[in-house]
């Protein structure tokens, strides 16, 4: 007989506004969707990052972004973060019947970037990627760390993130968050064997 699919299963979908005097934003996202996106944060590279996410995740996701850009995108992204942590924290809900890890990794060209997550309910962030450039295209690459510890803050995970090597920073950050992707599709599968239960033995995460 086949364990029972955990109750979340059904309706693991989430919306989150977040609204502050440097950004407004609004997540939804569907963790059983297609990798559907529909994103406008006003940072054209990192909308690219973010549709990295929904594709290689298959999570469905759409992002509204208004931030203060006309100083820089820094609130605009680490909010960005934060809210999606949540979002996804949300739509997780208890945790039962999850795979709770996930890795992958991801090369592109020269670079290739590896990426451990786990749902712990403990939010830490390790992340080691020696970006060649500053900046890629409009987007600073010191953002892609805000980005992930606004995830793990918010998402209440503990996410480790290296670029093993690469010499463009595109391709470094691209392999970073396809990476990240497959990382989150694992951690986030129900796994048919664990039936309804929380995937620690201290019944809670």
């Amino acid at each position: 007989m086949n364990a029972p699919l955990p109750t979340t299963a059904a309706a693991r979908r989430a919306t989150v506004q977040r609204d502050t005097k440097e950004t407004k934003i609004r997540v939804s996202v569907d963790l059983d969707g297609s990798g559907t996106a529909k994103l406008a944060t006003g940072i054209g590279f990192f909308d690219h990052m973010l549709e990295q996410i929904a594709r290689h995740g298959l999570i469905d996701l759409e992002i509204e972004a208004l931030g203060d850009l006309h100083i820089d995108g820094h609130h605009t992204v680490e909010d960005v973060g934060i809210t999606l942590g949540q979002a996804v924290g949300k739509a997780v809900g208890d945790k039962r019947g999850l795979v709770r890890y996930g890795y992958a990794y991801v090369p592109l060209d020269e670079a290739l970037s590896r990426v451990v997550i786990d749902f712990s309910g403990r939010p830490g962030l390790t992340m080691n990627v020696p970006f060649k450039a500053g900046m890629i295209g409009g987007f600073d690459a010191q953002l892609a760390h805000e980005f992930f510890q606004g995830f793990a803050n918010h998402a209440l995970v503990t996410l480790h993130i290296d670029n093993l090597r690469g010499e463009n920073a595109h391709h470094q950050c691209e392999t970073v968050f396809k990476a990240f992707a497959r990382a989150l599709r694992a951690a986030i599968a129900i796994d048919p064997r664990v039936g309804d239960a929380v995937p620690s033995t201290k019944g809670s995460l």
